[in-house]
């Protein structure tokens, strides 16, 4: 594959595109047909590169990117909006600038733990409930989006798509806490001070005394078996990375480890003790349904897929067709890190930020053992920029569309794509710019 010119990056590069912008040019046609425009765009790789190479050798590769990184991806995924649905969070205080700060710093501190997916799906719910009575409160979901969705997935690889696709490269479980704790706590930290001024000031235009108190409702948690099978995913990623059988079994010419399958079986039966045993009274008060993760396990599949050649013209390096793109990220031969963290990051703003991470980690050389250790700082760069960024739009990270849909479906209008744009350039970017100094 390494003979592949710049052509062969179409199919990724046309379905990213048409990801970020057919569900705003033609919102009704993409709703309806998602599946067949992905399918179409990884077609037009696959059928390309049987003609060229042989159905044979094209179905290896496919199989090879199935087993090691699509099925553990999307198992964990699906385990973990399994698992973050049937957990429930009833009775929530009325929405005062103190509750909602604590509701946002509570989110962005489990979302490395249940994901940025689980923790806004167990969240958005009890804070829509404690805003309810306010005339004004996008606000309150833009930060929510940006802190919780985003900036909180950035300590382990169970928060964010990126980080968890690293761990798959060979990243240790957990190198994002201690490399990019500070960055993470740097960030959030402005953000809720940030928030709880702006929402101080709006609390105060905007409450009457007249404003209808909030009924009473005792605190508590639903679900709770959850919490234990929670702990059971942590365990099975831990699992994942500490244990290195050396034999496997042979498929169709393609090698698969027993970790992997133990681990992805385990995940898969974890979700469906989930699924069998909360009671489903607290999936229906959840409004819990399966929509949104099909969409993601089609749309990363196609994207899986249409990533083999890209990742092959990377790994050709300077001998590739990627050449002039990978010199501009270097300085004197090595990494420059702030460019690294600005071309991540911008990309990751308005395409898919776990795709991008992986293209920039194969600019970076690839290579697990020297990005973990020398090229630290530049992996710290490329994991920033696909973590934080992805808070810049709609559709930068996959909860994001998920908390507007779910707020505005409960009578609260959120920002139009550019509008919501303007507020993550007003109240994210301009940090953003203070992380690359600070860190990179």
């Amino acid at each position: 594959m390494h003979a592949l010119g710049l052509a062969w990056g179409i199919p990724f590069a046309g379905l990213l595109l048409t990801i970020a912008l057919a569900p705003l040019a033609a919102p009704r046609l993409w709703h309806d047909h998602y599946g067949k425009i992905a399918t179409a765009w990884g077609l037009s790789f696959v059928v390309a590169d049987a003609l060229r190479q042989g159905a044979a050798g094209t179905g290896r590769e496919i199989l090879a990117t199935a087993l090691h990184e699509y099925l553990p991806f999307v198992l964990l995924l699906g385990a973990l909006f399994a698992i973050a649905g049937g957990l429930r969070i009833k009775g929530t205080p009325r929405g005062t600038p103190a509750v909602n700060v604590a509701l946002l710093a509570f989110g962005t501190l489990i979302a490395s733990v249940i994901g940025t997916t689980g923790a806004s799906m167990v969240l958005i719910r009890p804070l829509i409930r404690a805003n309810r009575h306010r005339a004004k409160a996008a606000h309150v979901f833009v930060f929510f989006i940006l802190l919780v969705a985003n900036v909180g997935g950035g300590l382990s690889p169970l928060g964010d798509p990126p980080l968890f696709l690293g761990y798959l490269l060979g990243v240790p479980f957990f190198w994002p806490l201690i490399h990019l704790g500070a960055p993470v706590l740097v960030l959030a930290a402005i953000l809720l001070v940030l928030f709880y001024a702006l929402d101080m000031l709006m609390h105060r235009r905007n409450e009457s005394p007249s404003s209808p108190l909030q009924e009473i409702e005792k605190l508590g948690l639903d679900g709770k078996l959850n919490l234990v099978l929670l702990a059971g995913v942590v365990a099975v990623v831990v699992l994942r990375a500490a244990w290195h059988p050396a034999a496997g079994i042979d498929l169709f010419g393609v090698g698969w480890n027993p970790s992997d399958i133990v681990a992805d079986a385990a995940l898969l039966i974890l979700g469906t003790l989930s699924l069998a045993f909360t009671p489903a009274t607290v999936r229906r008060a959840n409004e819990f349904s399966w929509g949104p993760m099909i969409e993601v396990a089609i749309l990363f599949a196609a994207i899986f897929v249409t990533l083999i050649p890209v990742m092959a013209m990377i790994g050709a390096g300077p001998d590739g067709a990627a050449a002039p793109l990978i010199a501009r990220l270097f300085l004197g031969g090595a990494p420059n890190d702030l460019v690294f963290y600005w071309a991540t990051g911008g990309l990751s703003a308005f395409l898919d930020n776990a795709p991008t991470y992986v293209v920039f980690f194969g600019f970076a050389g690839d290579d697990p053992a020297l990005l973990t250790g020398g090229l630290a700082r530049t992996l710290m760069a490329i994991s920033a920029g696909a973590v934080f960024f992805g808070g810049m739009s709609y559709i930068g990270n996959a909860p994001n569309f998920m908390v507007k849909a779910i707020v505005e479906s409960h009578g609260i209008k959120m920002p139009s794509f550019f509008g919501y744009v303007g507020w993550a350039a007003l109240c994210l970017l301009p940090w953003l710019f203070v992380v690359g100094w600070l860190f990179f």
